[in-house]
């Protein structure tokens, strides 16, 4: 798709500008004032703090205990500090911000390593190296990232910095060019994609953030061509693992690190090779990728979540709204509008990516209003990761077919997540705060990867096991007027010691009446069915109660049992209340019937 179009490329290639330049004081001082307001209050506030000091320790902590979230917190400070500070100076143009935000590019500039160290390693997967080496930089996500922030530092605020001194933009470019620029073009990453080998997020990621790099700053010609050749190249690759239908196997948290990025370096294309990448965004796949996160909505801040997804997710932006705009989709465009517009703070305050926060500002004021419709219509099957998705205004139900083998995997073939009136009733737990045990070979000792902790069952003590060999098969979905159906064989995803022959899961949503669980199995082994919810149970002879929310009547199961999981992890409680339940469903016999109303 888009490497058909390398040879098409005009032979020059116009810069970009991601956003209004500092002396465009029209587009500017056209952000309403309240936001205006805000944005130079965080600006003040930042002034005023201290840049925090990152030390070789704080680097090596990583290999030393797998802790990563305290170096991110220093790394990510610094970025965001200088953001907040960039972002004011662009909106109120008095100058007063401009020798701290010389400090911070200077502070980065200074980093020995922009990478994370989780992603210290010059092959996938392989070994973390406790410190940077600065003559073989490392191109990861947040390298990326820091050099799209700098350049778009530079493009915006050029004349501003060359009045303190033109050795900033120099210094920026230099880093960049040797940081980014050369490694990019020298040497084949994982994420550059090849053969036939897996990409996923980090690919439209990284590529979105170094064509917004190369362009952005006054790079020639020939560096320019060789950019966008390898990065049609990329682009390719990231797209032929996403199936027909668009969804994003990674959850909808990743939605806006793959499709939407993927929307986000077309947008580059488009703007220095005007008109030549048109009918990419025609083509239905990539609608069908935009469109995914609005299918995915269920009320509020919830989503349908699976894989290291959380079930509450930030609001839209202008981002995909302009997305929707871009593929023709005006059902995305209207839900981003609406969704954007009933944000806390609309203007990005705790996003670090300089370019979507000018947009923000920029173009989020002239969205038209909209009022977020009701989802009760849109019912969804996506066959490429076996996900089914349907409502009736009062229930909300997702059902994960697919196969253990996907990214940010969580053994989680046929669970099954529901919200009553948009509130959560069974749930998906999502992913607690990343750790090097995440993505290491001991990631399913960890309990939310875990089937057991899926609205699955197990089998004396047996869950389901990873890998792409692992997962459902004999998937049936129907819709119609009055119910809405998908039976499916998880026993393809357990181990031969679970001794399961058959497991037949029926999940039926009859409209406007109840939804209806109904598990079968053949096996050796006593069957327990885990649900999750995040309601306090209280359990009857064949009914469970859930407050207020609801009931389920239980029909062939023996004496119920419930675990109390206390959630004092930062990621989860962001979606969750300091206590989780897990309720215990023996199977009396080879069916287990439960209806939930």
């Amino acid at each position: 798709m888009f490497s058909e179009i390398s040879g098409e490329l005009p032979d020059v290639l116009s810069d970009f500008t991601p956003g209004s330049a500092y002396a465009d004081r029209d587009r500017w001082n056209a952000v309403p004032q309240a936001v205006r307001d805000v944005v130079v209050r965080d600006a003040e506030a930042t002034f005023a703090r201290a840049w925090p000091l990152i030390t070789a320790s704080d680097y090596r902590e990583y290999t030393q205990s797998g802790n990563r979230s305290r170096f991110e917190a220093l790394y990510f400070t610094r970025r965001r500090m200088l953001n907040d500070l960039v972002l004011g100076e662009l909106v109120e143009a008095g100058g007063r911000f401009l020798p701290k935000i010389v400090d911070g590019i200077f502070l980065i500039a200074e980093e020995s390593g922009w990478q994370l160290p989780a992603h210290n390693a010059y092959g996938r997967g392989g070994p973390r190296l406790p410190l940077p080496d600065t003559s073989q930089p490392v191109i990861d996500l947040f390298a990326a990232e820091t050099a799209a922030l700098l350049a778009t530092i530079v493009a915006l605020l050029g004349d501003a910095l060359d009045g303190i001194s033109p050795e900033v933009a120099a210094r920026v470019k230099r880093e960049i060019e040797a940081r980014i620029l050369t490694p990019y073009l020298g040497r084949h990453f994982w994420w550059m994609g090849s053969g036939e080998e897996r990409m996923n997020n980090w690919t439209a990621w990284i590529t979105q953030n170094v064509l917004l790099t190369a362009f952005s700053l006054k790079t020639d010609q020939p560096t320019r061509r060789a950019v966008v050749e390898k990065a049609l190249g990329s682009l390719d690759a990231f797209l032929k693992d996403y199936a027909e239908d668009g969804a994003c196997e990674e959850g909808v948290l990743y939605y806006r690190h793959a499709a939407l990025c993927l929307n986000g370096a077309l947008t580059v294309l488009d703007r220095v090779a005007p008109g030549l990448f048109d009918g990419i965004w025609r083509q239905p796949k990539i609608r069908n990728m935009a469109e995914y996160i609005a299918h995915m909505h269920v009320a509020g801040r919830h989503y349908f979540n699976f894989a290291d997804s959380s079930a509450v997710v930030e609001p839209c932006s202008a981002r995909e709204y302009l997305f929707g705009k871009s593929v023709g989709s005006e059902m995305l465009a209207t839900f981003a509008a609406a969704d954007r517009a009933a944000a806390e703070s609309p203007h990005l305050s705790g996003e670090w990516n300089l370019w979507y926060r000018v947009q923000e500002l920029l173009i989020g004021h002239t969205i038209p209003a909209a009022e977020l419709q009701p989802a009760s219509g849109r019912d969804v099957f996506y066959p490429g990761i076996g996900l089914f998705v349907a409502r009736d205004g009062q229930f909300s139900l997702a059902v994960k077919a697919g196969n253990n083998g996907e990214g940010h995997n969580h053994n989680d073939v046929g669970s099954v997540t529901l919200y009553k009136n948009g509130r959560p009733f069974l749930i998906d737990v999502g992913v607690e705060t990343y750790t090097a045990k995440t993505f290491s070979p001991r990631r399913y000792e960890i309990w939310t990867m875990q089937s057991a902790y899926h609205n699955l069952p197990t089998f004396e003590g047996v869950m389901q096991s990873a890998g792409e060999a692992f997962g459902a098969r004999d998937v049936d979905v129907e819709f119609g007027d009055s119910e809405a159906r998908i039976s499916l064989d998880i026993s393809g995803a357990y181990p031969p010691e679970a001794d399961v022959r058959s497991y037949r899961r029926m999940v039926c949503l009859q409209r406007g009446r109840y939804v209806e669980i109904v598990d079968t199995y053949e096996g050796d082994k006593p069957a327990v069915l885990s649900l999750m919810t995040c309601v306090a149970p209280t359990v009857a002879p064949g009914r469970i109660d859930l407050a207020d929310l609801g009931s389920i009547a239980v029909d062939g199961a023996g004496s119920i049992e419930i675990d109390e999981i206390e959630v004092d992890d930062s990621r989860l409680r962001a979606a969750w209340p300091e206590k989780l339940y897990r309720l215990r469903l023996p199977f009396a016999g080879k069916l287990l019937r439960l209806r939930i109303v």
